[in-house]
């Protein structure tokens, strides 16, 4: 252990609460900053004053993502913990306690894990998918309300805008025009949530997503089911593949690591529900395709289901298989820039 003092940090938008230990565990100091480049400085240069600091933050990945970069960039060992449990918090919660829990875990040896890093290609992809889902949820709210309006419309104008799919719909109902009378509010309503549709299909449609993909991983996009949008999803996730120290750190990041929930000679696992779901679902998305395309996968997972194991669960082995699969692809990949 090459530190000597243990800083455990409280982030927070406007400032950032630190609180020092020394390797005994004893209290050395307490420091407050604003969450500005200025505090940023301050703080590092009250930790150096202590000793040879490691830092563990609280919202790393959020208001303290600033500040994990600014640290990074000086070199200093920086590790992300999480929120203190409920039962860490039966004496109260101040910034000061939630910072002193981080010092804690930190000097306790627990294995806390290495920010993802907020710069770079990787940061702009997460940024693209962030664009996307928000996207995607508002086109299809925009659709359902757009059906339900249709539903209720005069039968004339319900039979003009019968079409065979939800496009041709929005695009029928952008080009309706201005009408007087009992219909100009429905044909109005129509008409701008038409136009709503079609511009969030421009938005999508603007999405530089596949290029960057394609530049920085084009051996993942060669694998059988990974499109762009999955690539991008296990690079965001994954972060830098040396944070998971085996492939069955990154089966508990994806969420794919079965739980043991066995009592007395009943043993089982059970589905995992944690993990970062958004990779979860882009391992479920890959899994399904090569189930169909893939024909040692189709192989591996027709002997699952022959021995006795259901869809379901043949289906959450195939995605265990995958995890270890595209760690090691990852772990391969050469290491992305840390600036665009």
């Amino acid at each position: 252990m090459q530190w000597t003092v243990a800083i455990g940090i409280d982030t927070h938008k406007h400032t950032h609460v630190a609180v020092a230990l020394d390797r005994l565990g004893g209290q050395r100091d307490v420091f407050e900053a604003p969450a500005t480049s200025a505090g940023y400085l301050a703080l590092y240069r009250w930790a150096q004053g202590l000793g040879e600091p490691a830092f563990a933050l609280e919202g790393a990945g959020s208001y303290g993502a600033g500040l994990v970069r600014f640290l990074e960039a000086a070199g200093c060992p920086v590790y992300e913990c999480e929120r203190p449990k409920r039962s860490e918090r039966r004496r109260g919660k101040n910034d000061l306690i939630d910072a002193l829990l981080a010092a804690r875990r930190l000097l306790s040896g627990e294995r806390l894990g290495v920010p993802r890093g907020g710069s770079g290609p990787r940061e702009d992809l997460r940024l693209l998918l962030l664009e996307r889902r928000s996207a995607i949820r508002a086109r299809t709210a925009t659709l359902n309300q757009l059906q339900a309006v249709v539903v209720t419309a005069p039968a004339r104008l319900r039979s003009r805008l019968g079409g065979d799919g939800s496009e041709q719909l929005a695009r029928a109902a952008a080009r309706l025009r201005p009408a007087q009378g009992e219909q100009a509010v429905v044909r109005a309503v129509l008409r701008r949530l038409g136009r709503r549709v079609l511009g969030l299909d421009a938005e999508l449609g603007e999405l530089e997503l596949e290029a960057i993909v394609s530049a920085l991983v084009p051996e993942l996009l060669a694998e059988c089911g990974v499109g762009p949008v999955c690539a991008a999803q296990l690079l965001v996730s994954s972060g830098d593949p040396s944070r998971m120290v085996s492939e069955a750190s990154f089966a508990a990041l994806a969420g794919t690591s079965p739980v043991d929930a066995s009592s007395g000679q009943q043993q089982r696992h059970r589905l995992n529900r944690g993990g970062d779901r958004q990779l979860n679902r882009a391992l479920h998305v890959i899994a399904l395709t090569r189930v169909r395309y893939h024909d040692e996968t189709a192989g591996y997972y027709q002997r699952l289901v022959a021995s006795g194991k259901t869809t379901r669960e043949a289906r959450r082995c195939v995605k265990r298989t995958l995890a270890r699969h595209f760690h090691r692809k990852l772990c391969s990949l050469p290491a992305l820039p840390l600036t665009t």
